[in-house]
């Protein structure tokens, strides 16, 4: 007899099973990650569990009533080609209802994304490795001293959606730093960096040009010379691709950035470094 499949919202403190689930996988995630992703939207959190075993877990955070994002998409490897990864992903999609909703899946899930789900492939984007180099004193501004509301509305300018409550915790988490860069009147960039199960992650790395995406990324690197870290660069950020040569970083992962409608029109010539894989 078939165990019953069940699905339900997941509670804060087991968000330590998607995390760990994550890592298993080999997406080297944040230390500290759970506190923001989870406050980000604490409904849009499921679990699938059997016979009382939790064996899967999605996020479906919904940003607005215009846009969500879906991640830590995993179902247990004992518990796969059962089906039950396709009744999770109906289910949190059920819960964002008729949002546009964006997702970085693995690029050997493309085909069951738009076969099951109905996402459309929109570009890739490329994890790069590399290890701190940089010694030089930070000439950006350490986040700590920002202005949030202005911070806040240039995340917004480039993300297009608020997410007050997650980078409110995103940039305090421990083990992380971050910088900023302003002229007169508002902010041009900034970036964080947190720890990760292996190394470091940056991320996001937002930025008006590539010379102060360049300022701030040194900046994050002055804090961990001889450390390995991670960017997650768009591929159509040419630019960005220039910044990964030049710091002699090397390709290690794709995802596949997939909407279930349009292509929002986000400014990617302003993203170095997406925030991340699960959250956008």
């Amino acid at each position: 007899m078939t165990a019953i499949l069940n699905i339900r919202q997941m509670l804060f403190q087991e968000m330590p099973f998607a995390i760990n689930a994550a890592r298993l996988e080999g997406w080297n995630p944040g230390l500290y990650d759970a506190d923001a992703f989870y406050h980000a939207d604490p409904n849009g959190f499921f679990i699938a569990e059997v016979a009382g075993k939790l064996i899967g877990s999605i996020s479906g955070v919904a940003y607005n009533d215009d846009y969500g994002f879906i991640g830590l998409f995993i179902i247990d490897p004992e518990y796969r080609g059962q089906w039950h990864g396709i009744q999770l992903g109906k289910v949190v999609l059920e819960y964002l209802g008729e949002r546009n909703v964006g997702l970085d899946g693995v690029l050997e899930k493309q085909i069951a994304y738009q076969n099951y789900f109905g996402f459309n492939y929109a570009y890739k984007n490329i994890r790069f490795e590399g290890k701190a180099k940089s010694k030089k004193p930070p000439t950006s501004l350490p986040i700590a001293d920002v202005d949030f509301n202005k911070l806040l509305e240039y995340d917004r300018e480039i993300f297009l959606v608020p997410r007050t409550e997650f980078l409110r915790r995103w940039i305090a988490q421990v083990d992380s730093v971050g910088y900023y860069s302003e002229n007169e009147t508002h902010l041009v960039g900034y970036g964080i960096l947190r720890k990760c199960v292996t190394g470091y992650k940056i991320g996001p790395l937002f930025a008006d040009n590539e010379a102060i995406a360049v300022e701030i990324l040194e900046a994050l690197l002055s804090n961990i010379p001889g450390e390995v870290y991670y960017l997650d660069i768009p591929e159509p950020n040419l630019e960005s691709l220039k910044i990964a040569e030049q710091f002699n970083m090397q390709k290690v992962f794709e995802t596949a950035r997939m909407y279930s409608k349009e292509i929002p029109n986000v400014p990617l010539h302003k993203v170095f470094g997406i925030t991340s894989f699960e959250l956008g």
